[in-house]
């Protein structure tokens, strides 16, 4: 821990290698920066920053976070904040962001943030994956580029998570066995004509902020190309966007026939994940997910 006068020199120092000068920092407050980094925005003589950092040594975890929402910024179809810069300072790295004011949804909120997903998952690409890795939480995201969305998402995103819960002791050998039986019958629960879609991929209701023009700006992704349902899927995983939301987002870009049935196996990606970070609280539901397609 360190005192006020150190955390202004801190921030005081980032501020003045990415803007050149030296700028005063009026006022600073905390804010909520998930269970992996701190946050805070500054009030400054040059305006409000947003600043995210850590001092866990996650390699390259702001920069992937930075190229992420560049890509998402991109594609046009979105608010995202601006990235000012990425960095290390002493032993904590940091990502210096444009400051996104919270206000109250427009009315017309939910249609338009369904919409603007819908074309964001119009964007596409040849593959499955990413150029790059990145991270979901704290958790190492592999997005090795595999021209087979089935094998992908098995390989890249269940196998992965499995293990990691298997050697961590979250599950046991049998809850593994059983997974692995799992994905054989997988071939015949998904659509496999699917091409790969943009995602933000780690989109639930605390990765969004309501700007102040009254609609969705998109924070923390976990960027790839992947399928356009399993992010679907995730928003639904704890508690759900609002109805008008998923009507916008079929009228723009139709699912494919019976999404409900399939809702549950995109999540067993997110809620591994979880198990992971969060532990066993979360693996009855898994068990709850394999035991239903097993038997």
């Amino acid at each position: 821990m360190y005192s006020g006068n150190e955390q202004i020199q801190f921030f005081e120092q980032i501020l003045f290698i990415h803007l050149g000068k030296d700028t005063p920092i009026k006022s600073l407050d905390f804010v909520s920066g998930g269970c992996i980094n701190n946050a805070v925005r500054l009030q400054t003589t040059e305006g409000d920053f947003f600043v995210k950092w850590n001092v866990q040594e996650l390699d390259g975890m702001f920069e992937a976070e930075a190229r992420g929402l560049q890509i998402l910024k991109q594609s046009g179809e979105i608010y995202v904040p601006e990235v000012l810069a990425t960095g290390k300072q002493e032993d904590k790295a940091y990502i210096l962001m444009e400051y996104i004011s919270s206000t109250l949804p427009h009315k017309d909120f939910w249609e338009d943030f369904g919409r603007s997903m819908a074309y964001l998952h119009k964007h596409s690409q040849a593959y499955f994956g990413l150029d790059f890795n990145n991270y979901i939480g704290s958790l190492p995201q592999n997005n090795e580029p595999m021209g087979d969305g089935l094998a992908f998402f098995i390989e890249k995103r269940l196998r992965v998570q499995a293990g990691l819960a298997y050697y961590q002791g979250h599950i046991d050998r049998d809850l593994l066995d059983q997974l692995s039986r799992f994905y054989d019958l997988l071939p015949d629960l998904l659509p496999i004509s699917e091409k790969p879609a943009l995602l933000h991929g780690d989109l639930w209701s605390g990765n969004f902020l309501v700007n102040e023009l009254g609609k969705a700006t998109l924070i923390d992704p976990a960027t790839y190309y992947g399928w356009r349902e399993a992010e679907l899927a995730f928003t639904r995983l704890f508690g759900g966007f609002e109805s008008r939301f998923y009507e916008a987002y079929q009228e723009v870009y139709p699912l494919e026939k019976d999404f409900e049935k399939r809702v549950e196996i995109y999540n067993l990606y997110p809620l591994l994940v979880h198990l992971n970070l969060f532990g066993s609280s979360y693996r009855e539901m898994i068990e709850r997910i394999i035991k239903k397609f097993l038997n």
